[in-house]
């Protein structure tokens, strides 16, 4: 097992494998004492849960994440600091706005 601290001051930690990892937490008394019921009333509460068609799965197909190449880009300071300024996950912004543009291109042919 090679545990690998992501950066120095974060608490994420990168395994090689799920076999890797150490074993879950067990499950509280109270969320074991739910009944069904009550587990099936609070899904139906929460508005970010949807229910999952039973044949999904028998389409659905692994998707391969695409990783991300790390290059050096001149930006002008004001657009830098437009993204700056909307704090963590600029970079990120930029480049859902530059695949934008790249899928807007596309779509026009």
């Amino acid at each position: 097992m090679t545990e690998k601290p992501t950066r120095p001051h974060d608490k994420l930690v990168r395994f090689d494998s799920l076999d890797d990892m150490p074993p879950a937490a067990p499950l509280s008394g109270a969320f074991n004492a739910l009944t069904d019921d009550e587990v099936e009333r609070r899904a139906a509460a929460d508005p970010d849960a949807g229910m999952i068609p039973a044949e999904f799965w028998n389409t659905a197909q692994p998707v391969e994440v695409e990783t991300k190449e790390q290059i050096t880009l001149r930006l002008d300071p004001d657009v830098l600091r437009h993204f700056r300024g909307t704090g963590k996950g600029y970079q990120s912004r930029i480049n859902a706005v530059l695949k934008s543009y790249v899928r807007a291109k596309e779509r026009a042919g």
